[in-house]
């Protein structure tokens, strides 16, 4: 099997897709419910700051953008990215928490909502993974 090698504008694009993957998915609306946060996804240096509201993404935006608050953040490079989308990522790329221990994320912030709302935030961080999907 090939490595799926996404571009660096693509994990844009699908980081940009992340309401409509989020907001269709009726698993993530239901385990995501009673969840009302601002967080933000760091992808190499670019920033996005999702607004959950009852577990959909009301409002993505792309930064920096200045005096913007969030709750929680994970960040990585791009490659970390690029890896933890495909279809089948390679071991220690298929978890957030396994790419924070091998220094890959950084997952900063108020961990509460996180570790109260585990599965929800592993699925909306890996819902780009069915864009991946499609490309094969």
């Amino acid at each position: 099997m090939t490595e799926l090698r996404v571009d660096h504008p693509d994990l844009h694009g699908m980081i940009e897709r992340l309401p409509e993957l989020v907001n269709r998915n009726a698993v993530l609306l239901r385990r995501g419910r009673h969840l009302d946060l601002d967080i933000m996804i760091e992808i190499g240096r670019v920033p996005y700051y999702a607004s959950i509201e009852s577990g959909r993404i009301a409002r993505l935006d792309r930064g920096p953008l200045l005096m913007r608050s969030w709750a929680l953040a994970v960040r990585g490079p791009d490659d970390a990215w690029r890896q933890f989308w495909q279809p089948f990522p390679p071991p220690h790329f298929h978890d957030i928490f396994a790419l924070a221990k091998c220094g890959q994320f950084r997952i900063e912030g108020d961990l509460h909502p996180l570790m109260a709302n585990l599965l929800y935030f592993k699925d909306l961080l890996a819902a780009p993974r069915r864009l991946a999907e499609g490309l094969r």
